[in-house]
């Protein structure tokens, strides 16, 4: 199982989403991923780097780890304009990009309203999604669809691309039949709960697991010490 890390980007400036990830591949991480949000959940207030340029800013920076997108939504950008974006990053990154790409929930409506982006029904947004997965799989692209439905999950059995949940349990992953999954979602804050947690997934066959660790203020890369430390242990 690959081990990847989310970046803190709720903040003003990309400086420590660039350290993070500077970091994580010193250290030995598979990859880094970034959300695709105007704010952060539940903080309108706070700041949030736009996904895409951030991922360019990433390709630049760095040279061996994987770099994604978790997920980028349908939603906020039209759907020839969302496949060019990853086309455009694939050219940069090649093998190291990963398409991951959501229908957005309830949690991303506010977000769009703010800012009068549409939000089409589910069943428009299921159809993009897979139309969107489809375009991007075409281009030889890593593709994950992100969501915890079984709307979701038959979108990925149609396009033949992998599943990311978030935030389940290893039981849960293990349960997902006939499907490559990956992981993603917050981890405990020490050493020994993290390494439990990434073994428990690797034991129920993630291919994946995306930790995303609360960044405080300042310097990123103790945390993604951490993270580096338990993936050490896990790994035996």
């Amino acid at each position: 199982m690959r081990v990847g890390i989310t970046l803190p980007q709720f903040r003003p400036s990309p400086e420590a989403a660039l350290a993070a990830a500077a970091e994580a591949e010193a250290a030995g991480l598979d990859g880094v991923f970034v959300f695709d949000h105007l704010w952060a959940i539940g903080q309108p207030d706070r700041p949030a780097l736009s996904c895409f340029p951030l991922m360019g800013a990433l390709a630049v920076e760095t040279s061996r780890v994987t770099v994604g997108s978790l997920v980028a939504r349908v939603s906020l950008l039209p759907d020839a304009v969302l496949v060019h974006a990853f086309e455009t990053l694939h050219r940069m990154l090649g093998s190291r990009l990963v398409a991951g790409l959501g229908a957005g929930d309830r949690l991303s409506v506010a977000e769009n309203e703010a800012y009068g982006v549409p939000y089409p029904s589910h069943t428009e947004r299921l159809a993009r999604l897979a139309a969107a997965a489809a375009g991007t799989r075409s281009l030889g692209i890593d593709t994950w669809v992100g969501g915890l439905s079984a709307a979701v999950r038959a979108v990925a059995h149609a396009e033949r691309v992998t599943l990311n949940l978030w935030g389940v349990t290893a039981e849960e992953v293990a349960a997902v039949d006939g499907l490559q999954v990956t992981w993603g979602g917050p981890v405990p804050r020490d050493v020994e709960g993290i390494a439990a947690l990434l073994a428990h997934l690797a034991e129920a066959g993630a291919a994946w697991a995306v930790c995303a660790p609360p960044f405080p203020a300042g310097d990123p890369a103790p945390v993604v010490r951490l993270i580096a430390d338990a993936v050490r242990v896990a790994r035996g």
